[in-house]
């Protein structure tokens, strides 16, 4: 396969992180994105290039590119976290056996991100993806289900059949629901907007809470009471969350993975964190592959991609975007909500 010299990708326009928090609302690309063409990234050793068959947008990836993530942007850098494509190059025994597989990554490189026609990642982060998988699944199988896998291990490890999810009606919020059915637990399910209900249940979710709902805190209450829920997965980070948290048993868990909200929460009786075992931390996914035995990380995937391709598990994607057409069309892609927008070149 002969390659081309250069390749066309959606470009970073600044560099580091903003230091504001505007939330992920993002009405143009403009300020942070060019759509424009880079020199072929080449593989160093142990290292892949791939060739993107589809890569996925995330709330991290739009985050990132207004430079409040936590990982600072390099100028002149193609963005994007995740996605799918066939390996065609690399340096390295284990690399070379890769190429002309189709491979699940996240992240780049030296600044080689997902949102371009190539890409460069390590070979040991190449996760093979087996024939059966649609590339919808495979694109995002990483970040929002990994999440979901693990964090789910935190909830099989609380001592309750039940855990309290915001944001619920998110890619990673309906993976999670099947997955606490499948598996005979209680998801309790808070969300934004009434018309997210029925399909949260259709999911799996056994309680779907509405946070404008004038008996929400009654109806919170009483399930904490009768469930007892000890984990509360978290994307919001508000005031709602820390009063949901609030009102959760003795030995409680605020597991923050996610901060969606600007607003900054105040705990209301910090007093629990002390006579009622509450403890309140946070989830990032990288911390656990760093930390993650191979054979683990292994396990984990393997059983993610077989919830795929069994049916499980399904990505909601709600528009496939060209790449070429992503500065004019992404923003209004993202305000439709109720699935994932995915990226093609």
């Amino acid at each position: 396969m002969t390659l081309p010299a250069k390749m066309n990708a959606l470009v970073l326009k600044q560099d580091g992180l903003s230091g504001e928090r505007t939330g992920m609302d993002v009405d143009s690309l403009a300020p942070y994105l060019d759509y424009a063409e880079l020199p072929l990234p080449k593989p160093g050793p142990g290292e892949v290039l791939v060739k993107v068959r589809m890569a996925s947008v995330n709330p991290s990836d739009i985050y990132f590119i207004k430079g409040e993530y936590g990982q600072p942007r390099v100028r002149g850098a193609a963005a994007g976290f995740e996605g799918v494509g066939e390996v065609v190059d690399g340096k390295g025994l284990y690399a070379r056996w890769l190429k002309g597989k189709r491979v699940a990554f996240v992240g780049g490189v030296a600044g080689s991100g997902a949102w371009a026609e190539y890409v460069c990642v390590s070979a040991a982060t190449c996760v093979v993806v087996k024939p059966a998988m649609r590339d919808e699944d495979a694109a995002g199988h990483v970040v929002n289900p990994v999440t979901a896998w693990r964090m789910f291990e935190l909830v099989r490890q609380s001592g309750s059949n039940s855990f309290v999810f915001t944001a619920a009606f998110s890619q990673l919020g309906k993976l999670m629901a099947s997955l606490a059915r499948d598996n005979g637990f209680k998801m309790i399910a808070v969300i934004r907007k009434e018309s997210q209900a029925d399909h949260l249940k259709d999911l799996g979710a056994a309680h779907v809470l509405l946070q404008s709902d004038p008996d929400f805190d009654e109806t919170l209450a009483r399930l904490c009471k009768g469930e007892k829920p000890r984990v509360l997965l978290d994307a919001v980070a508000n005031q709602l969350s820390a009063d949901i948290f609030t009102a959760m048993p003795t030995r409680a868990r605020w597991v923050i993975y996610g901060k969606l909200d600007n607003e900054t929460p105040t705990i209301p009786e910090t007093g629990q964190l002390i006579f009622m075992d509450k403890k309140i931390e946070g989830f990032w996914l990288a911390q656990w592959f760093r930390k993650a035995s191979m054979l683990e990380k292994l396990s984990t995937l393997r059983s993610v991609q077989n919830r795929f391709i069994s049916g499980a598990w399904k990505t909601e994607v709600t528009q496939t975007v060209k790449l070429g057409e992503a500065m004019e069309t992404l923003p209004e892609a993202l305000k439709r909500g109720g699935g994932k927008v995915m990226l093609m070149p």
